[in-house]
């Protein structure tokens, strides 16, 4: 276990102008894609649901091409790294190494989707911090919307290494005792300023092509890693951030935010060669106010990509309630591409005496068997047309978000990932789990979203207040660009099945053909306003253009909201 004091921390002014790296894990032959029979009986939906497909209550285009905002617009670099965030009345993107904010109709605004802010560069929101969260911009940064606090929280991880600040005592192992991180700036924290709009691009300037595959340089091999936060002052993310960096002594890939009233979750993986996650924790009470935050972190050997639940509603967990981690089974770099099984761990921090702070697992559920999608990431998988270039499915590990919600008299933890189909296709498993008496986490239900013999890949969930559940994915096929869709169930139809029909999202009009990496996630949030509309955003590609667009669009439930 890990104890970390922030390397620096201070409080912004307002936003002004102020990547994740290319893998090197060798590419992996796909497994063949015939019919699969084995698999047929086993919690698999071979048909659309009988109630009617969702309608949008709103639909944009986010970051990608075809974007412009104040600040112009921006090639962006694949994978998208696609993370959305829903307030009271605006909407948050970050796409890889950008930001971009924009309206949501309600209270302050006539109309959704008109372009505040952006594209800038995400590490722009530590514009005046200081230190490597400030000087280097990174892919992989995350949003959240605190729907407890009404903040903001984004989260970025700083992947070369920072030759002057390092930590002498060496990389973390489990069953370490806590300790205190390296502080990076001098001076933290430091005072509160308003932020500036940055200004916009000249009429005359025309921005260089960038090259969006090139492999990152070598960096140095001594010095540590980093992760940068930025939690907004109010509900306005527009504002102020007080900001923090937290010396990382392991390599921070692939962070996936989670809140929770005792802290915001972070698991990272510390390699694409290795079997190991690094799951962390940050002192959410004490950056709600500006304070000294602190954050603990322990090694998990040997397991699958962490997520940690992340909390939809206002609802919250018994007092004292542990955060829960779950990660699909198999192990990819061990060639087990099958499982039957979810392992969980139980995650207890105690911020008055770090030393107490316990990791509780694996444990397992049993659920029906699965095979991971092509076997796993970094594959050619997803057909596409008039191409051989076929799309990776990320299918080794469960996606963001895992959310939980307490609901309906019980609590809930759903979560997703991408499997192989018996009709030789790709599709959406889903499992609802419960918390029982004792607090164990049981299976309550359980399926396969795949209709056809078409892909659905790369799914994000969201629980709405009414316990009603959407799933938004990637759909894509030998006749068909990949584009994005969404399906979900009502929180009283029977149990293992998506009952409302699939609806379209984002029609792909053309094949993704310099890369084979596809978004590396999606990104689901349900609105704060209502508890009821659930956000998603995903990539397609618009005719003839040959990098992503990004697709914002929102539906609801009927009935959600009634008897609340």
């Amino acid at each position: 276990m890990e104890l970390r004091f922030a390397a620096a921390h201070d409080r912004s002014a307002a936003l002004s102008h102020s990547e994740r790296r290319a893998s090197t894990a060798p590419l992996l032959t796909p497994l063949p894609t015939p019919r699969n029979p084995r698999l047929a009986p086993i919690a698999e939906q071979t048909t659309q649901g009988s109630r009617p497909a969702l309608v949008a209550v709103a639909s944009f285009d986010g970051l990608g091409v075809g974007f412009s905002g104040p600040q112009g617009s921006a090639t962006l670099r694949n994978p998208s790294d696609n993370s959305l965030a829903v307030g009271r009345d605006h909407i948050v993107q970050v796409v890889n190494s950008r930001t971009a904010i924009f309206t949501k109709k309600g209270a302050q605004f006539d109309t959704t989707g008109r372009v505040l802010y952006g594209p800038v560069e995400t590490r722009n929101v530590f514009k005046g911090f200081g230190g490597p969260c400030e000087a280097r911009n990174n892919g992989d940064a995350v949003v959240r919307y605190d729907q407890l606090a009404d903040r903001w929280l984004i989260v970025m991880p700083i992947f070369s290494r920072i030759a002057d600040q390092s930590d002498d005592r060496g990389p973390p192992r489990g069953g370490d005792p806590a300790r205190l991180s390296v502080r990076g700036v001098a001076g933290q924290p430091g005072g509160a300023a308003m932020l500036s709009q940055p200004p916009a691009p000249r009429a005359d300037s025309v921005a260089a092509p960038r090259d969006t595959t090139r492999r990152r340089e070598s960096q140095p091999t001594a010095g540590a890693y980093a992760m940068c936060y930025a939690v907004s002052v109010g509900q306005d993310p527009l504002g102020a951030y007080y900001r923090y960096e937290f010396v990382r002594p392991l390599f921070p890939d692939y962070p996936r935010p989670a809140v929770w009233p005792d802290g915001y979750y972070i698991p990272t993986s510390t390699g694409d060669e290795v079997i190991q996650k690094h799951a962390c924790v940050v002192e959410r009470a004490k950056m709600l106010i500006g304070a000294d935050a602190r954050e603990q972190c322990v090694v998990i050997d040997g397991v699958n990509f962490l997520n940690n639940v992340d909390l939809d509603g206002k609802a919250t967990p018994p007092p004292g309630a542990p955060n829960i981690m779950l990660a699909a089974g198999g192990k990819q770099l061990e060639h087990v591409l099958r499982d039957s099984v979810l392992q969980y761990w139980t995650f207890h921090v105690d911020w008055d005496h770090p030393t107490k702070t316990r990791v509780d697992g694996p444990h397992e559920i049993a659920v029906a068997p699965y095979e991971y999608l092509c076997g796993g990431q970094l594959t050619k998988c997803v057909p596409q047309p008039g191409t051989d270039q076929r799309l990776d499915a990320q299918g080794d590990k469960l996606m963001a978000r895992v959310v939980y919600r307490r609901v309906n008299g019980h609590e809930s933890i759903v979560a997703v990932h991408s499997v192989n189909t018996s009709a030789g296709g790709g599709g959406v498993r889903w499992y609802e789990l419960r918390l029982d008496r004792r607090r164990d986490v049981t299976l309550y239900q359980q399926g396969t979203y795949a209709p056809d013999s078409a892909f659905r890949w790369m799914a994000s969930p969201a629980t709405d207040g009414s316990g009603n559940i959407g799933i938004g994915y990637s759909y894509g096929s030998p006749t068909e660009f990949a584009g994005q869709r969404i399906a979900g169930r009502l929180a009283a139809d029977p149990r293992g099945r998506l009952t409302v029909h699939e609806s379209v999202v984002a029609m792909g009009e053309a094949a993704q053909t310099i890369t084979l990496r596809w978004e590396d996630y999606t990104q689901t949030a349900v609105d704060p306003s209502d508890d009821c509309t659930v956000w998603y955003v995903g990539d397609y590609l618009k005719r003839s253009a040959t990098n992503y667009s990004t697709r914002i669009s929102a539906f609801r439930f009927p009935g959600c909201g009634r008897g609340r």
